[in-house]
Formats: structure tokens, C-alpha cells, sequence
């Protein structure tokens, strides 16, 4: 297969992965269950999903001794998956949809200021300018009058971005680790943690079929084909593509559900999207890096002057 027609099969697979990201905040919506109750049946279903599919593909032998290699970095990203299928699903039950999907879109940013004392790494001027506006989009963002209780949401958006951030940074230190064994087993331990506080059975005829939909189907198919598009396709054109999510996820809530983002909450993400957007236009002026051996783990490829991973999830 030629170069050109791999980049325009990878960057097809790649749209399309996100394209089926972007209705899950309104599917969640719909599905109006308790925050436990859907991160039980996402980390069960979606975990299951993948694990299944790719024990089937590669053997299941050879996922565990995937995750045994990994050692404690493994685990340190099954905490950290953990950690953010739970903070996810309560910051959309919380706060907005513009509110969660831009706060976790401004993790690559997070990431680049952990990489600093962690892994010893140095930024340019380029990503300190775009962690600069990042952190003002989000301030700005969060100072919008909600009341405590979206704050408290917007916190927990907050925490879900770190733990994808420290992601990262675990990855950044393991490069060739296969994360597929360490996200699943996170959703496993999220849908354990939720289970004593979770009503599983509780959901209708409607509510169940949504869940099946967006937890057998949608989710992991998306996760597939963004595991396998970016292999062919330059780091920062993929960064660009996964900013569709944020920007699509609130317009589908808002168009079907009418949950209109304000005024600030507008300005705020317009400046974290333009920051991470600029970022990524910027990058595409440099030479293209190593493409990743770890499917996922290029969409965030470059982001500062070193190279890192992202987890499939």
C-alpha cells in the first residue's frame, strides 16, 4: 500500500473513531441513569467488549503478559483509568457537557507540565504559550456563575484531565507498552468500586438499549478505529481531529436537549480549543516524528519537545 493511500485509509479511520465519540455525553444524557449505575456498565461493558475482541485477536495469554511487562506502570495506568471513567461520568451528571469535554480536552497540556519534573523534560516556547492559554480558557470557563454545585463538577473534569495526564506521562516513560490489558482492567476496577453504590438492573427497555448501544458498539468501535487510524497519519493532524469531540459533543446535546453553554463557558473552551488547535497547526510546521507502535499512543505525539503516548480509552 502506497504512503498516500495509507494516510487517506488512516485519517478516514481516524474522523469516522471520533465522529462516534462525539454522541456519547448526549447518549448519557438520555440514558439518565445514576453516575454509579453508568460507570458500572461502562467500565463492565466497554472493558469487556475490548478485551474479549482483542483476546480473541492476539490471544488472551499474551494480553496478561502484556500487563505483567508493563509492572507497575501497568497499574499506575489502571489507577489512573480508573480514576477518570469515574470522574468523567460525574462531571457530565454535574456540570455541562461544554464544561467536561473541554476541561478533559486540555489534558495533552497537563501532561506536558508533568512531564517536566517526572520525566525531566523540557517544553518550548510554543507549549508553554499553549499551556498559558489553556489554563486561562479554563480559568475563565469555571469562574462562570453555576453555583457550587458545577464547581464541584468542573472539579471532578478536572481530576478525570490529571489522571489522563499522568496517563500520558506513564506511557511516555514505557513507550512500546501495549495499554490495551491496563485500560481494561481500569474499567474493570471502576465498574468494581461502583457496584456497592450502582443499580444495574434498574434500567428500562430504552435505557438498556442505549447502554448496549453505546457500550458494545459505538465506544469500542471508536476505540478501534482510532487505535489503528493515527498509525498513518501525522500526530498533529490527529490532535486536530480529536478536537471534533469537544467541539461536536455539546452542539448534539444542545440541538437534541437544548443544554445551551454560556456565554463564558463559550469563550473559555473557544480559547483552550484555539490553544491546543494553534498548538497543533504549529507542529505540523516541524518534522513529522516517529510514528507510534502503539496505535493510540500517537494522537499526542509531539506535544512538546519530546514525544508522547496516549492511552486508548
Amino acid at each position: 500500500m502506497s504512503d498516500a493511500i495509507g494516510y487517506r485509509r488512516g485519517f478516514a479511520m481516524t474522523a469516522f473513531g471520533v465522529l462516534l465519540l462525539t454522541p456519547d455525553a448526549l447518549l448519557m444524557r438520555l440514558v439518565d441513569a445514576d453516575t454509579w449505575t453508568m460507570v458500572f456498565w461502562r467500565g463492565f461493558l466497554i472493558s469487556g467488549t475490548i478485551w474479549f475482541a482483542m483476546g480473541f485477536r492476539l490471544g488472551f495469554g499474551n494480553l496478561g503478559r502484556d500487563f505483567r511487562a508493563g509492572g507497575i506502570t501497568s497499574f499506575g495506568i489502571a489507577i489512573s483509568y480508573a480514576v477518570i471513567s469515574i470522574c468523567f461520568v460525574k462531571a457530565l451528571h454535574i456540570t455541562t457537557v461544554a464544561h467536561t469535554l473541554v476541561i478533559l480536552a486540555s489534558a495533552p497540556l497537563f501532561a506536558a507540565l508533568l512531564s517536566m519534573p517526572i520525566l525531566k523534560e523540557q517544553s518550548g516556547w510554543a507549549t508553554w504559550c499553549a499551556i498559558a492559554l489553556g489554563i486561562a480558557g479554563i480559568a475563565f470557563m469555571v469562574s462562570d456563575e453555576g453555583g457550587d454545585s458545577r464547581l464541584i463538577g468542573d472539579v471532578f473534569a478536572l481530576v478525570a484531565a490529571l489522571g489522563l495526564a499522568m496517563t500520558f506521562v506513564l506511557i511516555r516513560k514505557q513507550k512500546d507498552l501495549n495499554t490495551i490489558p491496563s485500560v481494561c482492567l481500569g474499567g474493570f476496577l471502576a465498574a468494581l468500586i461502583s457496584l456497592p453504590f450502582a443499580h444495574p438492573f434498574d434500567l428500562n427497555a430504552e435505557q438498556a438499549r442505549l447502554v448496549l448501544a453505546m457500550c458494545i458498539l459505538m465506544l469500542p468501535l471508536s476505540f478501534a478505529l482510532i487505535s489503528i487510524g493515527p498509525r498513518s497519519v501525522p500526530a498533529p493532524e490527529v490532535g486536530l481531529l480529536m478536537l471534533l469531540e469537544t467541539v461536536l459533543g455539546p452542539f448534539w446535546v444542545w440541538f437534541v436537549l437544548s443544554e445551551m453553554p454560556s456565554e463564558r463557558a463559550m469563550i473559555g473552551g473557544g480559547i483552550v480549543i484555539g490553544a491546543l488547535a494553534g498548538h497543533a497547526v504549529w507542529r505540523l510546521t516541524r518534522p513529522e516524528p516517529t510514528p507510534s507502535k502503539n496505535g493510540l499512543g500517537s494522537i499526542f505525539d509531539g506535544l512538546d519537545e519530546a514525544e508522547i503516548k496516549r492511552l486508548g480509552g
